[in-house]
């Protein structure tokens, strides 16, 4: 029987941050980050390099420890448990369970290079999940059909371009059946030809209700996919709203400094 991630209940948000903290050494990278960021919905995340959107992505799957503050996903303390008033970090294997319902998708495709297309896919669903074989097989050629690349499951990552790579990522992230997709920068590596096939199966997925939080240069995409657009500098969230309100509307002087560059 295929596993599948229980729903959100009634009024949960996909995520929580109140006053987030991080810094690496004394280098402060989290300023007090507070974000809500509902089921259902598409959270991009713009600004200049060095702003701390990486790092917000990466605290909420416990990639990165947070410092301070409190970050939830789907309602649970994210890499933590709570005894007593205090905070323990849970056990690896914890973690592990915690992340199978958060899907990444990185800058790097991150794909296993002596496996196969197929085999990469399957790798987790088996392994974490406990699925059986046959069917993390046959889901795993329904995903790959899903993002074009059907003939592609025999073919190993050294055969396939950047564009590909990134696509088989994102349904190798999709074969966990995560209930929250996290997007760091999936285009950065690419050649401009090759962005546009990765960012037809990212609306795809919007379109399908998919909640993705998306750390992104791709300002026509933020515009147009978006349901909520957070924009950082210096480790703090200048503004946030919806794609109206941020593109055409913007009230901060640092966020119409940016899009006046980049625009």
């Amino acid at each position: 029987m295929t596993v599948t991630p229980s729903q959100p209940a009634a009024g949960q948000h996909a995520v929580v941050a109140r006053g987030v903290e991080k810094a690496f050494g004394h280098l402060a990278v989290l300023k007090g980050i507070d974000l809500t960021i509902e089921y259902g919905k598409v959270c991009c995340i713009l600004g200049p390099s060095g702003s701390g959107k990486s790092t917000l992505l990466r605290c909420m799957n416990h990639l990165e420890r947070i410092d301070k503050g409190l970050l939830q996903v789907g309602g649970s303390l994210v890499g933590y448990r709570e005894h007593n008033g205090k905070l323990y970090e849970m056990k690896k294997a914890e973690i592990a369970r915690q992340r199978a319902d958060i899907g990444m998708v990185f800058q790097g495709f991150n794909l296993f290079p002596h496996m196969s297309v197929l085999q990469n896919i399957i790798e987790a669903p088996v392994g974490v999940r406990k699925i059986n074989r046959r069917e993390a097989i046959e889901h795993a050629r329904h995903l790959l059909s899903k993002v074009g690349l059907a003939a592609k499951a025999d073919a190993y990552p050294r055969t396939l371009s950047g564009g590909q790579q990134q696509r088989v990522a994102i349904a190798r992230a999709l074969a966990m059946k995560p209930r929250l997709m996290l997007f760091d920068e999936p285009t950065s590596a690419l050649d401009p030809e090759l962005v546009g096939e990765v960012l037809t199966v990212m609306r795809e997925l919007a379109d399908e209700g998919m909640t993705m939080v998306v750390v992104t240069h791709e300002l026509g995409f933020a515009r147009e996919v978006s349901d909520q657009v957070v924009f950082m500098d210096n480790g703090v969230i200048v503004e946030q709203g919806n794609p109206d309100r941020f593109f055409n509307h913007t009230q901060h002087a640092r966020a119409k400094a940016f899009l006046g560059k980049v625009l």
